[in-house]
């Protein structure tokens, strides 16, 4: 049966609107679609109106019903909730297309989650389910093909959704539905024993209500009585769970009081188990060490009359409040799963919104609310649908090591929604990343380095390190060599003593400083660093005692500020960088004086500095940087097969760590399938510059990067 707009709008759970959002539906739908999603409008808005649904909630479903299509929809008068509340369930779409996709069971958990990050206001949620648990009413009461579907969406999604976030109203009509679909027999079998005892149970209640309410009263507590109604699916799940027969459940007889203080509490809890026989192991003090979601009540159960038991909770109506307004109570237990602290905030955040919607100032504390959520995961998706759960900031590589430790070992690339990516790339929920591999387990050891940022996950790069700890000494020690051999040349730097140096990184030998290089303790640049530091102590103590002058000079002609400098002994020197090797603030330099341009400054292992001093000894000069702050332009070569974007990848990795490009020349051999770089940036120092040269060298197809 089809809904017109008017009738519609006349219904009691619209009532909330306001004249100008009822204008607005009557301009935009003047004609209804005849789609079937009316046919259980009027279902989902009753079950909307009794969450105390706001007016932008109401009209987000009435649109999201009229089944639109995206432009339509941009081309409505809607207000920001509304189309944030729209793009919502737009999401729940994709959810949904992914769940049909997985094998039964592969992972429901992580589909919720990945609603939940997708979706940026949680009000979508009760829309959502609303929206489906009116459908599904429709199914199983016309018997519909649809009806198994449903279910089982019900099941690994709806229904433990409505559990997580408190939404109880829904939660338990869910589950039975879907229960009752996916396992008939079950259900009927459930249903016929309640339904066999339902007269005597809820009389021996009722008796026992009776007397426990006296036994307070005469103790002159004030306090609410009531039962507890039990649901059939939570019936068999327990009954799984525990392997017992239905009467061997403790809670199919339960009551709950609730009082005004805690002492009250435990004063009720007294009187309970002086008037009954308490079951021993069966009490919790949640009130004196609260549940890890602040839930807080005291649960016994006691034998009564004939022998029969019944479970008593007792708590005051602040607790109570909580339990119902707060993070859900019992998630952890009912689903039997772990969740984390932001799942958590999503929740008390949800729950909070829904209490303040009848508020004044609830959109005010919406806004408050929204602002308070933190993200800290992403959800991202694998070419067969399944959600991985990574930290924000993974990357493929990250994505690789989650799906098994194998596929990351034997990663070689990675496509993020069909296009290539490098593997440092950052990921966003939603995406789905195909990761290719290689045929043997070979992973490398600059994943590892810090400045590189291919491995976000803790968990990862202790997969990485494991692998490389299993090979032997010898190799390790090889490996540790070269990355540091490699270092300094594409840095221009000479080796040094790497035994003045071993004290700072707390080893005992050089072999042992290459093992902490090769296992990605330790960066190379830390060492490359630690040896510059040391060469300038030696040059420090070797220099005649003299007071030392600071030359500052002007901004050359290319822009770059030439740093200050000192030199032993002498004032008021023209200084200049020697164009051969091109110096950077924080390396080792040395000084030649010139007869003509005055000293030159260059890297102390300059080849053509040392041909200048064994040809003319007196002419070199210690020198050493003293402003820091300044920028010097720099070359760097840099050696790739030649593939498209090549340049801009290298322009944008420039342009990300904030640095000035000079110039950059390019040259390709087509026999080789090579290109060659020549690339002049600006640096502040030799600590960015040895970054710099680390990230260029992580590019998909670089073969090389040095110093030019």
């Amino acid at each position: 049966m089809s809904l017109m707009l008017d009738e519609v709008l006349a219904l009691p759970a619209v009532s909330v609107l306001r004249d100008t959002d009822r204008q607005r539906l009557e301009r935009s739908l003047p004609t209804l679609p005849q789609g079937a999603d009316w046919r259980w409008l009027e279902n989902t808005l009753a079950l909307l109106a009794t969450l105390g649904a706001d007016a932008q909630m109401l009209v987000a479903a009435i649109f999201d019903a009229a089944g639109l299509t995206a432009d339509t929809l941009k081309a409505l008068p809607l207000e920001a909730g509304e189309a944030t509340l729209l793009e919502g369930l737009a999401a729940e779409q994709q959810v949904r297309a992914l769940h049909t996709e997985q094998r039964q069971g592969s992972n429901p958990e992580g589909l919720r989650r990945l609603l939940l990050a997708m979706t940026q206001d949680l009000r979508v949620v009760p829309i959502l389910l609303a929206r489906h648990l009116a459908r599904l009413r429709h199914a199983v009461a016309e018997g519909s093909d649809e009806a198994l579907a449903l279910a089982k969406l019900t099941r690994d999604i709806h229904a433990p959704l409505a559990n997580r976030l408190g939404i109880w109203q829904l939660k338990w009509e869910l589950e039975d539905l879907a229960f009752r679909v996916l396992e008939p027999d079950a259900y009927r079998r459930i249903a016929r024993l309640l339904d066999d005892k339902r007269r005597d149970r809820e009389d021996y209640i009722a008796q026992f209500k009776h007397e426990l309410s006296e036994a307070v009263a005469a103790a002159g507590i004030q306090a609410d009585v009531a039962g507890r109604p039990k649901h059939i699916y939570s019936i068999w799940r327990k009954m799984q769970k525990k392997n017992l027969p239905f009467e061997g459940l403790y809670d199919l007889r339960a009551v709950r009081v609730l009082v005004d203080e805690t002492a009250q509490c435990y004063a009720v809890l007294g009187l309970v188990h002086a008037r009954w026989l308490p079951v021993p192991g069966e009490f919790d003090d949640y009130i004196a060490r609260p549940k890890a979601n602040d839930y807080r009540s005291l649960h016994t159960c006691v034998v009564g009359s004939g022998g029969k038991i019944v479970e008593v909770q007792i708590r005051t109506r602040e607790m109570h409040a909580h339990a119902e307004l707060g993070v859900a109570a019992h998630w952890r237990y009912k689903e039997g799963g772990a969740g984390d602290a932001a799942l958590e905030r999503k929740v008390a955040w949800m729950r909070k919104l829904l209490d303040a919607s009848h508020e004044e100032g609830g959109a005010d504390l919406q806004a408050g609310l929204d602002h308070e959520l933190v993200e800290d995961r992403i959800y991202a998706l694998s070419p067969k649908g399944e959600v991985i759960d990574l930290p924000q900031g993974a990357t493929p590589l990250d994505f690789a090591y989650r799906v098994h430790t194998e596929v990351g070992h034997r990663c070689r690339g990675a496509k993020v929604d069909g296009r290539i990516v490098p593997l440092d790339y950052r990921l966003n929920t939603g995406e789905r990343v195909e990761i290719m591999t290689g045929k043997v387990s070979e992973p490398r050891r600059d994943w590892l380095l810090p400045g590189n940022r291919f491995l976000v996950s803790a968990r990862s790069r202790e997969k990485v390190r494991a692998w490389f700890r299993k090979l032997d000494r010898e190799r390790n020690q090889q490996a540790g060599r070269e990355i540091l051999e490699r270092e300094l040349k594409r840095l221009g730097q000479a080796d040094g003593a790497l035994d003045d140096i071993l004290p700072r990184f707390h080893v005992s030998s050089i072999e042992a400083l290459w093992v902490q290089l090769a296992l990605g303790e330790i960066g190379p640049h830390q060492v490359v660093r630690a040896l510059g530091d040391a060469r300038k102590a030696a040059q420090a103590a070797a220099a005649e005692p003299a007071q030392a002058a600071v030359i500052t000079h002007k901004t050359a002609d290319d822009g770059a500020a030439r740093p200050g400098v000192s030199v032993a002994g002498v004032d008021n020197l023209l200084v200049h960088i020697a164009r051969c090797c091109q110096p950077v603030p924080g390396e080792p330099v040395a000084g030649y004086l010139s007869k003509r341009r005055g000293l030159a400054m260059h890297r102390a292992n300059c080849p053509a500095l040392q041909r200048m001093v064994a040809a003319d000894p007196a002419r070199w000069m210690p020198v050493s940087w003293e402003d820091a702050g300044s920028r010097q332009r720099v070359e760097i070569a840099m050696t790739a097969i030649d593939r498209r974007y090549l340049l801009r990848d290298v322009s944008n990795l420039i342009a990300q760590e904030n640095l000035h490009v000079g110039n950059i020349q390019g040259n390709s051999n087509t026999r080789d399938g090579r290109t060659r770089l020549t690339i002049q940036v600006q640096v502040r120092d030799f600590d960015q510059l040895s970054q710099l040269i680390g990230k260029l060298a992580a590019l998909p197809g670089v073969e090389e990067v040095r110093r030019g």
